[in-house]
């Protein structure tokens, strides 16, 4: 017994990570464990791979699954890809991108970025400047944030291509999907990224715990040649038939249960589907945003609103606002788990999550939650907040 008493019907979860499990994933998580030798497991690694290949079109490259978060996937990359005091170029979007920086100089690593430019995407011509002055190719990798999860800001990547190519330079182009992936389309051979990195409990609707990184064959063999020091973390020791072989030890196997159903969902559902789901989500919670903002102390963090992420919507609050009550409120009176932002918006802005397994009800609930919050706190807001945002979703059928 405890003394928490039971609140009835379900928590609304809208951080931008972890998202909701579908009930169809959390069945498959429940799976009895099996004996490593055990066909099934294998059946269930493949299926997760060829489900991820399909969802990034990405069919020929190398996919390695890890009993890992987004930070650990990270460290395969710089572990894997960057030689020991090697040089990465980080291209600056805010919070993530720095964490991944310090991250690898703290894997003995030199750095370089970009200014960051808050409220902005990254600056491309930053990244040609920085390219340009590296006569030497000291740069071995150039590692993107495709969408920052505490801006809520999705830079574009078809640039970096032709970029490098036009320059003649050597680096890797890595991509950081994790908030990106399975809520925005991405293709890793249409933006020609030598390597790609994601997590589970995003746009994926898996618990947080499974994360993979893929590679073309330059990659690969990028980290062959690497002496750097590694063991778990290595994917030359990972390219293997056996399921053992591929985990260094025994697979997760409930995630990766879990995981290979999600992928099925996402693909059953049909990958335009799912994005066009995902885009009209977005669009009915910045409806509201701006509906809310016309009172004055709310406002996007994105300062241009083609750069407004589908995973992700930041709101930045004036400095009266305690985010954390805010949060507290939300989540205790109205059932509503929303987040608050991290890095250098920490305590100046909240974070509204809608990617994963979400339609319309739930979203609507959400905003109305949020914006109940608000009320409570005595943060003004517009009047038409939920009824934009029924309007933006007027029409939309989910198929």
């Amino acid at each position: 017994m405890t003394s928490t008493p039971r609140i009835p019907g379900r928590r609304l979860l809208h951080s931008p990570g972890p998202t909701p499990v579908p009930d169809a994933v959390l069945h498959a998580m429940m799976l009895q464990p099996m004996d490593l030798a055990d066909p099934r497991v294998s059946e269930a690694i493949d299926r997760c791979e060829r489900g991820l290949k399909q969802l990034m079109d990405a069919q020929h490259a190398h996919v390695f699954l890890y009993a890992s978060n987004g930070h650990g996937m990270w460290e395969a990359a710089i572990q894997n890809l960057v030689q020991p005091q090697g040089v990465i170029l980080v291209p600056a979007t805010g919070h993530f991108s720095e964490s991944w920086a310090v991250q690898a100089e703290a894997l003995g690593r030199e750095v370089i970025r970009t200014p960051w430019n808050p409220g902005y995407p990254i600056d491309i011509e930053a990244v040609g400047r920085c390219l340009a002055e590296d006569t030497q190719h000291r740069i071995e990798a150039v590692f993107v944030v495709h969408t920052d999860t505490s801006s809520g800001i999705t830079s574009t990547l078809e640039e970096y291509a032709p970029l490098l190519r036009r320059l003649n330079h050597p680096a890797l182009l890595v991509v950081d999907v994790v908030a990106s992936l399975g809520a925005a389309p991405f293709s890793m051979r249409s933006v020609q990224a030598d390597a790609v990195l994601g997590a589970s409990q995003k746009g994926l609707m898996c618990p947080p715990g499974l994360g993979f990184l893929a590679t073309n064959e330059r990659a690969f063999e990028a980290a062959r040649r690497n002496p750097a020091a590694r063991y778990y973390w290595d994917i030359v020791k990972r390219l293997d038939e056996v399921s053992y072989r591929k985990f260094c030890g025994t697979a997760p196997q409930s995630l990766v249960q879990g995981l290979s159903v999600a992928l099925d969902l996402l693909l059953d559902e049909g990958l335009e589907r799912v994005f066009e789901r995902h885009r009209r989500l977005a669009a009915a919670v910045h409806a509201a945003v701006q509906a809310w903002s016309e009172a004055g102390p709310l406002q996007f963090f994105a300062c241009e609103s083609q750069s407004r992420s589908v995973s992700v919507t930041t709101v930045s609050v004036p400095p009266n606002v305690d985010i954390e009550r805010l949060r507290r409120v939300g989540r205790d009176r109205f059932q509503v788990a929303f987040a608050g932002a991290l890095g250098p918006l920490t305590g100046k802005a909240f974070r509204i999550g809608h990617l994963g397994d979400h339609n319309p009800a739930t979203l609507l609930g959400c905003l109305a939650g949020i914006e109940g919050a608000l009320r409570e706190q005595g943060v003004e807001v517009g009047q038409l907040g939920l009824p934009q945002a029924i309007r933006s979703l007027d029409g939309y059928i989910p198929a």
